[in-house]
């Protein structure tokens, strides 16, 4: 074909696209970003993990059927339209046309019904929250989902933040399925494709410019996604003093985990300003291997719970109360459907003999306690550092196991091999996404508490959520009661550094990289 005729047939083809529906041209405009990012992900298998590491990378490459907008409220992503039957257990989704995988392949309803079928299976979120649903095929853009219950937050879970239900080829999740492994081959709708993965040491990003945008204005992780930046770069960078140089001098367009206790240098620093996300922040969290060894007990948990100077912990792990908030809610204030003080009689008890009497009633036999922890979160191994001195208080033996964060996540499905750590769990939309109350969701830890999963259920098939809040102080109490976790508190949501001349950042519970702008260089 002569150059002439191929630009006639790209022209042509330009022409066609654009006429179909819900067309957007591609993004144009290069550079890269580059990051500087302080934790290495376990997995990118967005069913198998609610790792931060895992869910701020996959967001660009995959989309959901749903996502939340900046009000967090569910709406619409490759889903174009939908209906929800009489009895509230059918819904019907319309997808929306002419959506291509980053292999080329159009995106059906068998890649849909595939997807969400193995997350349904797989994910805490599916297990937990969404028990004997499943999706079947009406046609080859409708899909259906049919529960066993009602539920009101049914399109919460299915835009889940961090158990990400990402739609994939139908081929990748059947070879997935029948090898009975992780995906390793990751191909979304989503506005950036996988280029290159080097384990531990950087993740690259590339345009897909086949990507097909909504048109609505952008909101939280919803509406116009422009592929601005040609490549994203995540450097995992796991010292901080390396991260803070490089946030410093510059090397770094992004800088994630920032120290806290250089916050108030770097915003003196030329060069670069600190942008303060304006919702999210994290719970703060002791978690319990409840399924094997002395914290099985529940007095051994009470007896730990009862002993903590809650204050002192929280300063010992962020050292300034600007980055925390002690409080013994699982929602947080502003969520006024989900916060509840009815745990506070259980909080920040702060008794020694109580708790070393509680000891003593156990069944506590000398055994040493094994803490799990890595020093790539700070904050989450100095935690683990007080959690070792309280229990010496109480009389209960303990060692400290230190790892990177991969190895910890991979040791933390076999409850041999630890008893406590301290965990962040990212703000949710609704309490029945953290992955540590529901037994059904067989998080690390292990909860198993009838009662709580009674609890999560009655507020779920309630009319409202004004009519299921005396249900939300009841599970407050029984979590308090069975501790699955020790809620500590809450972080405030962490700073980051961002180099002078990057433009559009923003974020939602992580990173949202479309529609950032690099200067030229």
């Amino acid at each position: 074909m002569s150059l002439i005729n191929t630009m006639r047939f790209h022209a042509a083809l330009f022409l066609l696209c654009a006429a179909l529906p819900g067309y957007t041209a591609p993004a144009t405009g290069g550079g890269a970003l580059n990051i500087a990012y302080g934790n290495r992900p376990g997995t990118l298998d967005p069913y198998l993990t609610t790792n931060n590491a895992t869910s701020d990378v996959d967001r660009h490459i995959f989309e959901e059927l749903f996502v939340i907008n900046d009000k967090f409220e569910p709406v619409p992503e490759l889903v174009d339209h939908y209906q929800l039957s009489d009895d509230r257990l059918v819904y019907t989704f319309t997808l929306r046309d002419h959506i291509v995988f980053q292999n080329g392949q159009p995106m059906t309803a068998d890649d849909v019904v595939a997807s969400m079928n193995r997350w349904l299976a797989l994910s805490t979120q599916g297990k937990a929250n969404l028990p004997g649903a499943a999706f079947t095929k009406i046609d080859p853009l409708t899909v259906q989902l049919t529960l066993k219950t009602p539920s009101l937050i049914t399109l919460n879970i299915l835009a889940d933040v961090k158990n990400i239900a990402a739609i994939m080829p139908k081929s990748i999740i059947d070879k997935a399925n029948e090898t009975k492994s992780p995906v390793t081959e990751l191909i979304g709708t989503g506005p950036y494709r996988l280029a290159e993965f080097k384990q531990g040491e950087y993740l690259h990003l590339a345009r897909f410019d086949g990507y097909v945008s909504r048109s609505e204005p952008a909101s939280g992780l919803a509406g116009k996604k422009n592929a601005y930046v040609k490549d994203i770069f995540f450097r995992y960078v796991t010292d901080e003093s390396t991260r803070l140089a490089g946030a410093l001098t510059g090397e770094y367009d992004l800088v994630f985990n920032l120290p806290k206790d250089n916050i108030d240098q770097l915003k003196q620093a030329p060069g670069i300003q600190l942008f303060a996300p304006e919702s999210g922040g994290s719970l703060i969290t002791y978690l319990f291997n409840k399924k094997t060894g002395p914290f099985a007990d529940v007095k051994l948990r009470q007896a730990f719970n009862t002993a903590l100077d809650v204050n002192s912990v929280l300063l010992a792990g962020y050292s300034d109360p600007r980055f925390f908030s002690a409080d013994s809610s699982l929602g947080f204030p502003q969520q006024v459907d989900w916060y509840s003080g009815a745990g506070k009689p259980y909080y920040n008890v702060n008794k020694l003999d109580e708790a070393r009497r509680l000891v003593k009633e156990s069944g506590y036999q000398g055994q040493e306690v094994v803490i799990i922890a890595t020093k790539e979160y700070a904050e989450l191994y100095n935690l683990a550092i007080v959690a070792q001195q309280v229990l010496k208080q109480i009389g209960v033996k303990s060692r400290l196991d230190v790892y990177d964060w991969p190895t910890v996540l991979q040791r933390r499905q076999d409850p041999k091999n630890f008893d406590l750590c301290a965990l962040e769990f990212s703000m949710r939309q609704v309490l029945h996404q953290y992955p540590f109350l529901d037994s059904r969701a067989n998080f690390p830890g292990w909860s198993n508490s009838p009662d709580i999963d009674s609890v999560l259920d009655r507020i779920k098939q309630a009319p409202s959520l004004q009519d299921a809040k005396p249900l939300v102080d009841k599970l407050h109490v029984l979590t308090w009661q069975y501790l699955p976790v020790i809620v500590l508190g809450h972080t405030q949501p962490e700073p980051i550094a961002v180099k002078d001349g990057v433009k559009g950042y923003a974020d939602l519970i992580g990173p949202i990289l479309w529609n950032v702008q690099v200067p030229d260089k």
